[in-house]
């Protein structure tokens, strides 16, 4: 068995279905349920005993001590996070419990956890830690993309929060011998992303005939990776990773943020007409605070150490996005409840137009 936090969650969902997709080993998720964990992401799994859900926080550590007492997981990987950087500008308090704290009660258990096991077991015992470029801060239009040796510089209370949990990661590997793996990945897309996040909040913008909020001037640049081919890399990560490696993980899809609304809106206009093109939506918003201007992934090392490249061109993940989202509105419709909505325009309508 494998242990997976945050496995309602957008990532984690979309890597336990693909795990159970492809193998029998049952995994046990650990889920707080907050606002972006939603277990209609994972219904295809009601009945299955191979998929063990708990709902519980990851900084209770008596609870995480008890489940890895008891179903002595082979694996723990790490996808439980607060991730929104909006939100994390509001309410950074939050951000530092759950990745700061809940990153150490983890680590503390699978310590006392790995004493337990014998040689064998304690051999083949990994703690993947999953973590964001966001760690890296920014760059400029002709710096190289972000490698895993760039220097932490990390400008928004999320990324201060994620940088601080990979500190931890690498100090217990170091430390006491924890085999630890960490990947550091690029901005994720695809089914079952909570729309408050750029792809998806604009799908829904959209097809309602609302604005489309976009910052600033829209030229923020972003490596877009989509989520099933991050899930690839994290099983390989796990399966043929070196204990104590970081390994960036990347789409090599370079977008500014301006052009990816623009492509939606033509696939929307392609698949579902309108009277006029959706772009005429588009809406420029005041800038968040810190906002980064651009990130890129230097994924080399992972396909030069393990074998992993992207399989979607970010057309094409796109394009499967947006029909996923269509097929999908009743999804849609029941996580946009009214707290949902009321982040949006808390959000978004006292910004204000920045045209």
């Amino acid at each position: 068995m494998i242990l997976v936090t945050g496995g309602a969650g957008f990532i984690g969902a979309n890597f336990v279905l693909d795990w159970l997709a492809q193998s029998d080993e049952p995994v046990l998720n650990l889920d707080k349920l907050t606002y972006a964990g939603n277990l209609e992401n994972l219904a295809s799994l009601q009945g299955d005993p191979r998929h063990v859900f708990v709902r519980g926080d990851i900084a209770d550590g008596e609870l995480v001590t008890a489940l890895l007492r008891q179903h002595r997981p082979r694996a723990i990987l790490h996808f439980a996070a607060e991730s929104h950087v909006d939100r994390s500008i509001h309410a950074p308090g939050q951000f530092v419990q759950t990745n700061v704290q809940g990153t150490y009660t983890l680590l503390e258990a699978a310590r006392a956890h790995l004493a337990t096991l014998d040689a064998g077991e304690r051999e083949a015992f990994r703690f993947l830690h999953v973590s964001t470029d966001e760690v890296y801060g920014t760059l400029a239009p002709q710096d190289p993309p972000f490698s895993e040796t760039t220097p932490y510089a990390p400008n928004s209370p999320y990324a201060a929060s994620k940088a601080a949990s990979d500190h931890l990661v690498r100090a217990w590997h170091h430390t006491y011998g924890l085999p630890t793996l960490t990947t550091n990945c690029s901005n994720n897309y695809g089914p079952f992303q909570f729309p408050e996040k750029l792809i998806p909040l604009m799908i829904a913008n959209a097809l309602a005939g609302k604005p489309l909020p976009v910052y600033g001037d829209g030229q923020q640049v972003r490596d877009w990776l989509y989520v099933g081919d991050h899930c690839a890399a994290i099983r390989r990560v796990l399966e043929a990773g070196r204990p104590g490696e970081v390994y960036n993980v990347g789409g090599s899809s370079e977008m500014a943020n301006l052009d990816v609304v623009g492509s939606l809106c033509d696939i929307l206009d392609r698949l579902v007409p309108a009277a006029g093109s959706r772009r005429k939506q588009i809406s420029f918003v005041a800038d968040r605070p810190g906002h980064d201007r651009r990130y890129a992934i230097d994924a080399r090392k992972i396909e030069r150490e393990l074998g992993w490249r992207p399989a979607h061109s970010f057309a094409a993940g796109l394009e499967d996005t947006v029909r996923w989202y269509l097929a999908h509105q009743d999804w849609v419709s029941h996580v946009q409840s009214g707290a949902y909505l009321e982040w949006v325009e808390r959000n978004y309508g006292k910004r204000g137009d920045a045209s």
